[in-house]
């Protein structure tokens, strides 16, 4: 007996669209766009497991709930849990404040079901992105013949990077050099990826500046024997202190001994687009590898890291999964991102960030930047002028360190446990040399400087 085709309420429960679907759909956008509309956005906080069992438990079931109920528990329950980052006086970690055509336009990437990890199957969305990542390169100021893609993060474009450059050294010479050079103030990222390569991460000392130099950088890999690295890896921006590493000397070393540049710009590489700041990543044009997080401090949704390569063969090389219903796309010379990165699976996640640099022109990014830079100075100078207030390093970018005379860990906690219950403001403490510290990370443009002094005020 032929099979017979499925059809009506067992294949269209799911994926069809109907009345109630259109309704749901008018409810989604109606919520979208009421908290993109929000100014300020609340804040809110986190809620314990407890909590949340109490109104959330037991959601999925076998029948479900409906659309509507679904997005009520969300936006009445759920949404209040999360702390908004884009809130201007979110100040820890490093914020995420995307542009409202950004955030919208994320809305259109989910909707529109693109793949984006290759060009037959997503041409038109690839472009635009190396359209944005051109940008960054020439902000960088690498060759026209750079490029890569898009992924999650700074963890996985760190990753990527490094097992192309390994794989670069192990082609070339047919040695296995096992080691990469970088100094305590690199993101905790690059012992992660070191960690999963089995390789051994070198620190370098570092002086009073806290910035690694051509000079410390030689004398560690002479110590070690510079046949044994295949990587180094600079900081343009550490995340807890804004470090920016002397790219310039350190690039003169990688060449001297023919060892790969990466630069982990995730937080600070923004900074290229601020005239008032660009003079300090000389150096980065030398990098064969290099990136930043537009959903830091270019005002993209998460999760958004621009991977960029000198020489986006090598990766290609490295990074391009074989297999047989893959020859369609392998062995055409077509630009697909999946080639340059960990990784095959991969959504179109540069495209909003795309779309807000089409919308609001790249003048908007430096004007932008360029206010952050300014709120973070007046920071500094604020921390500097209250007598139980000190700054403990000077920033290169947007990030303030400072201790509250006389205070210890708990009191900082407490303090910023306090700031988050009277929803006033998130900072939460970190450490330097030992020492328990406050922090501010100022990405967002609407942070003001009445909201830092509201927030010092709080301390005295």
């Amino acid at each position: 007996m032929r099979a017979q085709p499925v059809t009506g309420p067992r294949l269209g429960r799911v994926h069809g669209f109907n009345d109630e679907t259109k309704r749901l759909g008018e409810s989604i956008l109606r919520y979208a766009a009421e908290r993109l509309a929000l100014d300020p956005v609340p804040l809110d906080s986190p809620r314990t497991p407890a909590e949340l069992d109490a109104v959330a438990g037991g959601a999925i079931s076998a029948k479900g709930i409906g659309g509507q109920s679904a997005l009520e528990l969300f936006e009445d329950e759920l949404a209040l849990a999360c702390l908004s980052t884009d809130h201007p006086r979110y100040l820890s970690f490093i914020p995420c404040a995307p542009t409202r055509e950004a955030a919208m336009f994320d809305l259109v990437v989910g909707a529109s079901s693109i793949y984006g990890g290759s060009w037959l199957e997503g041409a038109g969305a690839v472009y635009a992105e190396n359209q944005a990542l051109r940008w960054i390169a020439n902000l960088a100021g690498l060759p026209e013949s750079a490029g890569g893609g898009f992924v999650q993060g700074g963890t996985i474009g760190n990753l990527s990077a490094l097992v192309t450059a390994r794989e670069t050294v192990r082609a070339r010479t047919g040695a296995r050099p096992f080691r990469v050079a970088s100094t305590p103030g690199s993101h905790s990222s690059i012992a992660s990826a070191c960690q999963v390569m089995d390789t051994e991460l070198v620190g370098v000392p570092v002086g009073d500046d806290l910035r690694l130099t051509g000079a410390a950088l030689r004398q560690v890999l002479l110590d070690e024997g510079p046949e044994s690295f295949f990587a180094v890896v600079a900081t343009a921006g550490t995340t807890n202190l804004g470090v920016i590493d002397d790219l310039e000397s350190v690039a003169a070393v990688c060449e001297e001994f023919g060892i790969w540049f990466h630069v982990d710009g995730a937080y600070g590489g923004a900074g290229l687009a601020a005239p008032s700041i660009r003079a300090n990543y000389a150096g980065v044009e030398r990098a064969d590898s290099f990136i930043v997080d537009p959903h830091k401090w270019l005002f993209a949704p998460f999760d958004c890291c621009a991977l960029l390569y000198r020489d986006p063969p090598l990766a290609r090389a490295a990074h391009t999964q074989h297999a047989s219903y893959l020859d369609v796309l392998t062995e055409k010379p077509d630009w697909n991102p999946t080639d340059y990165s960990i990784g095959l699976t991969r959504r179109a996640r540069g495209l909003p960030f795309w779309f807000s640099l089409v919308a609001n022109g790249t003048d908007a990014y430096t004007e932008a930047i360029e206010g952050t830079l300014r709120v973070a100075r007046f920071a500094e100078d604020e921390v500097s002028r209250r007598d139980y207030l000190e700054v403990v390093h000077h920033s290169d970018l947007t990030v303030v360190v400072f201790r509250r005379l006389g205070w210890g860990p708990r009191d900082y906690q407490q303090w910023s446990d306090r700031l988050l219950e009277r929803q006033e403001g998130f900072v939460v403490p970190t450490s330097h040399a030992g020492e328990t510290l406050a922090r501010f990370a100022i990405v967002n443009p609407r942070t003001t400087t009445d909201d830092i002094v509201v927030i010092l005020d709080s301390m005295a």
